[in-house]
């Protein structure tokens, strides 16, 4: 099944207008958008950003929209997404994605049920915002505790003692299915990243995908998450993208620094006939205040 086409069709993605369009006797193809992820200027440290201020950030940097962290969020007040929204509105920037967290590799069915819970109650918070897609992640086993350790182990893990691989896929597909009913009735999309756990690899994440086949099921690219030949991954998961999460590391990476090709990366999802929005992840330890700016210049260069 053809998600981005169903989506398009549906008048569901932000992007819609980026239909092909006749002039004479010629084809012109859009731009891409650009947004900026409220993550590239704050990264889990002290003292936090604000959504609201990202979204001043986007409007002044001329960005399209804004990819919204979850937990980056105030509170979930209905006043609070009212006057988000209402911000986004008056500054001409689209809200284009909630990246949540949630794990459904968890051998308890209570916790998966927990997950399944903060999955749906997200796809309302989104499409309270007026938000198309949601970042969705597999979970891990999570046999590794510290994340920085886990970074250092280029994100391998083991498997939890006395279960498999076969156990993590099932109860994640089950568990996805079950946001599916949810998802449709709010019209939100499920972005699955190439994250870290069973879609550290594009033969995991396309397992996911393809097992549940479902329009309200895509992929959403994050470009610096295959650590190891990215590009033939990154070109394995392109034809099944909705959504994509750019990467950039000006003044050294967080937890590792990758030297991406963005041209190259560009041409990947022109020839998969991407046509969404490109979501700046600034991952660097410089000032986001010049970090972003040089990211987003960048983007917009390769994907021109």
């Amino acid at each position: 099944m053809d998600r981005r086409k169903f989506l398009s069709t549906a008048a569901l993605l932000p992007f819609a207008g980026s239909l092909l369009k006749s002039c004479g006797n010629s084809i012109m193809r859009p731009k891409y958008k650009f947004a900026i992820a409220t993550y590239s200027y704050w990264h889990f440290r002290e003292p936090k950003v604000t959504v609201q201020e990202v979204i001043d950030h986007a409007a002044n940097l001329g960005a399209d929209g804004v990819d919204v962290l979850h937990v980056q969020m105030d509170n979930e007040t209905p006043e609070y997404l009212t006057s988000l929204r209402r911000q986004a509105e008056d500054n001409g920037v689209e809200l284009i994605c909630l990246s949540i967290h949630q794990d459904f590799v968890d051998p308890d069915k209570v916790g998966r049920d927990k997950s399944i819970e903060h999955t749906r109650h997200c796809i309302d918070i989104a499409h309270d915002l007026g938000i198309s897609y949601i970042r969705l992640n597999s979970g891990r086993w999570n046999t590794i505790k510290s994340f920085d350790e886990l970074m250092a182990n280029r994100g391998i893990e083991p498997v939890l003692p006395g279960f498999t691989e076969d156990d993590g896929f099932n109860w994640c597909i089950e568990s996805i299915m079950e946001c599916l009913p949810a998802a449709e009735k709010a019209g939100v999309v499920l972005a699955l990243e190439n994250h870290w756990g069973l879609t550290r690899t594009p033969e995991g994440l396309l397992r996911i995908v393809n097992a549940i086949d479902s329009p309200w099921l895509g992929v959403l690219m994050d470009t610096g998450n295959f650590l190891e030949d990215p590009y033939n991954k990154l070109e394995q998961i392109a034809t099944q993208t909705v959504f994509v999460q750019a990467k950039t590391y000006y003044g050294g990476g967080e937890w590792y620094t990758l030297d991406l090709d963005y041209p190259r990366i560009a041409q990947i999802l022109k020839k998969a006939n991407y046509q969404g929005y490109i979501s700046l992840e600034f991952e660097g330890k410089e000032d986001a205040n010049t970090g972003v700016p040089k990211s987003l210049e960048l983007l917009r260069q390769a994907f021109s």
